[in-house]
């Protein structure tokens, strides 16, 4: 699959190397989910590479399918994306995966979507993975499933997090498996090298 963009360039994110894709998802479906703008770009189109350069179908979700405008440093324009389905028409069943950028903005648009809870809520209860990047868990957080789980993120987000019922770590990108579902979790851009790793790993 090919990225449709806005631009005439392509995403810019970094290559995945290729050990971030020793893992087969030949026949998966990833769903990556984002607001209409604030999306962090290289926490979007890294991963993205990533899961594609494994034989994954990725599809960009967004309140509303059309433009979506990604940051860098959350203030810095960057590209622009398109969403291909909106959250409304998003069937969770029809998904293996989840992955949520982060993006300040991106996040705090994100979680009060509740066609976004809904979905993830969905996702999490049929037992399947989900990989949450800096601001991302905010969106989780929504879902009421974060009980019992440890993960990491952006570290402003640990009082959330930890008020959720979940234990922080700091770790370059943590993979819990507890309660039923598999949840992979870095801290911000500078972890995605095994941010990607993970979520491929745990999306075989």
């Amino acid at each position: 699959m090919q990225w449709r963009t806005y631009d005439d360039a392509g995403p810019d994110g970094p290559d995945p190397q290729e050990d971030l894709v020793s893992n087969d998802l030949t026949g998966k479906r990833v769903a990556f989910l984002v607001a209409q703008s604030g999306v962090e770009q290289p926490e979007l189109t890294q991963p993205w590479q990533a899961i594609e350069d494994a034989g994954a179908e990725a599809v960009l979700i967004a309140p509303q399918a059309g433009k979506v405008q990604a940051f860098e440093s959350d203030v810095n324009e960057a590209g622009s994306f398109e969403a291909t389905l909106a959250l409304g028409d998003a069937d969770a069943a029809t998904f293996d995966a989840v992955v949520l950028p982060g993006g300040t903005t991106n996040a705090d648009a994100l979680r009060v979507e509740e066609d976004a809870v809904a979905f993830l809520t969905e996702h999490i209860d049929a037992g399947k993975p989900v990989a949450v990047i800096c601001h991302g868990p905010w969106t989780l957080v929504e879902t009421g499933r974060l009980e019992g789980k440890t993960l990491t993120s952006f570290p402003s987000l640990q009082t959330d997090l930890r008020n959720a019922g979940a234990t922080w770590v700091d770790e370059e990108a943590h993979t819990c498996p507890s309660g039923g579902w598999t949840l992979v979790s870095s801290r911000n851009p500078g972890d995605l090298d095994a941010f990607c790793e993970a979520a491929v790993a745990a999306f075989a």
